[in-house]
């Protein structure tokens, strides 16, 4: 037999919004990574392409 939690009651709904808010703060946090990542080599690129231009 297969039991499946409803979020009728305060626990089970509390523990579904809790699942789903680490999710989204998950994904949250990897998109901000990702983003000071591509900056970093944005800026290592500028850096690059400015030292090859000053020669």
């Amino acid at each position: 037999m297969i039991f499946v939690m409803g979020r009728r009651n305060e626990t089970n709904r509390l523990n579904h919004k809790k699942k789903v808010d680490q999710k989204k703060k998950k994904i949250k946090d990897s998109e901000s990574a990702r983003k000071e990542k591509l900056k970093q080599i944005q800026k290592k690129f500028n850096k690059q392409n400015s030292t090859e231009t000053d020669q």
